[in-house]
């Protein structure tokens, strides 16, 4: 293809776009977009042009894209895990000592003093007296990029470190922590518990009046990563017997508005020009190597597959139907025989993808089972 067009669905940091060569031009004409960059532009309700073959996320979750529809089209999403950690990191540690401190609502009370406001400072404060984090124990559910950088800095800060991990730490993870086998073992020592797991069928609702009752009590929960973690009705009730002294979220839903105990930024966690540029970065770079080499790196709805080019043409094949894709790479490489100079191919749940270095003037290799085939 001698030019690709990217269109944007939000503003996307022109540190990001910048990246893009001579080989690609920016467009307004989503139907004409080869790829496009969102960030939070709610996509369910769009219909997608077939020149359409990448969505670059810029940033972690991917719950305002139809990945289902985007599998079935043979379009490749994928998101920047890591690219903003530090600053939900950073935000996740504010809001555990704006909790433990009391700030939010010390703030809200000083701002309607009147009169000696010094005298009426003095004689008020003591409400608002709170506790150190020093000595406590944080227990952090799911030590992933973010999980894994909030564990670094509590122990710096003097904290004592739990966690679950249903597979592997983050390399980043340098804190002695603790690791529990179960969530449910984890819960009853921590005197500050944070929460930082995608929404998936296994996770929605984890937090919940079972895992609570298993909690210290007045506990500072806090939920950094989505809003369907938790049992809204179970998590309010906790509040209001005790249980959970303080509810610390980036999630602002209706009702939390008024609400005791919770504090409730609005979706804070990577308005950062920091996290912003380094969601645009690696969002815009993941397109082009997609788009111009066929390598899929961080894609949500198929699997990674990336490799040097060792021949004179790629053909790259998305395909459904995980259980002939054994049998597909093994016809792949019967068909292109001594013309194929380099293969790699994987399968995740019902999709696959292969690559395949040619000779020059090789025909593609066909099956029923392809979504979408590209010559590069």
């Amino acid at each position: 293809m001698d030019k690709y067009y990217i269109g944007t669905l939000n503003n996307i940091s022109p540190k990001g776009l910048c990246r893009l060569t001579d080989k690609y031009e920016l467009t307004e004409d989503v139907d004409k977009a080869n790829g496009i960059i969102v960030r939070s532009f709610k996509m369910h309700d769009m219909d997608f042009s077939d020149n359409l073959l990448a969505i670059g996320r810029a940033g972690a979750g991917v719950n305002n894209i139809p990945l289902d529809k985007c599998s079935e089209k043979g379009i490749v999403v994928f998101n920047t895990p890591g690219a903003n950690s530090n600053a939900v990191k950073e935000l996740a540690i504010a809001g555990m000592i704006m909790g433990a401190r009391n700030m939010y609502e010390g703030i809200a009370w000083g701002q309607t003093l009147e009169g000696d406001v010094a005298a009426n400072v003095e004689k008020g404060k003591k409400q608002f007296a709170g506790t150190e984090i020093a000595g406590k124990t944080v227990g952090i559910i799911g030590l992933g990029a973010i999980g894994a950088k909030i564990a670094n800095a509590a122990e710096a800060l003097g904290m004592n470190v739990v966690g679950y991990e249903a597979f592997k730490p983050h390399p980043c993870l340098t804190a002695d922590v603790k690791l529990c086998d179960s969530v449910e073992e984890m819960v009853p020592v921590c005197d500050f518990i944070s929460i930082h797991v995608p929404s998936l069928p296994t996770t929605k609702g984890m937090i919940n009046k079972d895992l609570i009752a298993k909690m210290k009590d007045g506990v500072i929960f806090m939920n950094y990563a989505r809003p369907d973690l938790i049992v809204v009705d179970d998590v309010l009730e906790a509040l209001e017997s005790g249980k959970i002294r303080k509810y610390m979220t980036d999630l602002l839903e209706p009702e939390y508005i008024g609400k005791k105990g919770i504090v409730a930024t609005p979706h804070l966690g990577a308005s950062t020009a920091e996290a912003e540029e380094n969601c645009a970065v690696m969002a815009t770079d993941q397109i082009m190597d997609y788009l111009e080499n066929g390598n899929i790196v961080n894609s949500v709805n198929f699997p990674r597959v990336s490799m040097e080019k060792k021949g004179a043409v790629r053909h790259c094949f998305l395909l459904k139907n995980d259980k002939a894709a054994d049998e597909v790479e093994a016809k792949m490489k019967e068909f292109y025989g001594s013309a194929l100079a380099g293969f790699a191919g994987a399968k995740r749940g019902e999709f696959g993808y292969f690559i395949a270095d040619v000779a020059e003037g090789t025909a593609p290799f066909e099956c029923d089972c392809i979504i979408k085939t590209r010559v590069l």
